[in-house]
């Protein structure tokens, strides 16, 4: 019976103590993500560095125009002319790009080779 009427004031106790644990953590999550700007902590920036990759620029083609009729009017010394401009950039010849060479590695037996002939070297070179 003692478990009956202590009911009530336990479902209180657990409700006030789920209340705390709510806003003790909100509070520890708000701490955390302004930590900077309440302690005036300043950390290090962290910036990015881009490298920019320069491209050759691609020279202007500039195109001229005239109409046969523009010519045919300077001629006979009356009208305008009109000259008109197309620029197209031409893209750069693309290089195909550097290939690494290794040197051939040396087999064992190779190496063997080359260190008895090396051996042999000194021995006849030292005397």
């Amino acid at each position: 019976m003692s478990e009956e009427e202590n009911g009530g004031m336990s479902s209180i106790k657990k409700t006030l103590i789920g209340i705390v644990t709510t806003a003790v953590t909100a509070a520890g999550v708000y701490v955390t993500t302004h930590i900077e700007q309440l302690f005036g902590v300043e950390g290090e920036e962290q910036t990015e560095q881009v490298q920019q990759v320069q491209q050759p620029a691609a020279a202007p083609v500039i195109i001229n125009l005239e109409n046969n009729n523009t010519q045919q009017q300077n001629n006979s010394g009356g009208g305008t002319t009109i000259i008109k401009e197309t620029i197209r950039e031409v893209p750069a010849q693309q290089s195909a790009p550097a290939t690494v060479v290794e040197p051939k590695k040396e087999t064992t037996a190779e190496r063997i080779a080359r260190l008895k002939a090396d051996k042999a070297a000194k021995e006849t070179g030292g005397q």
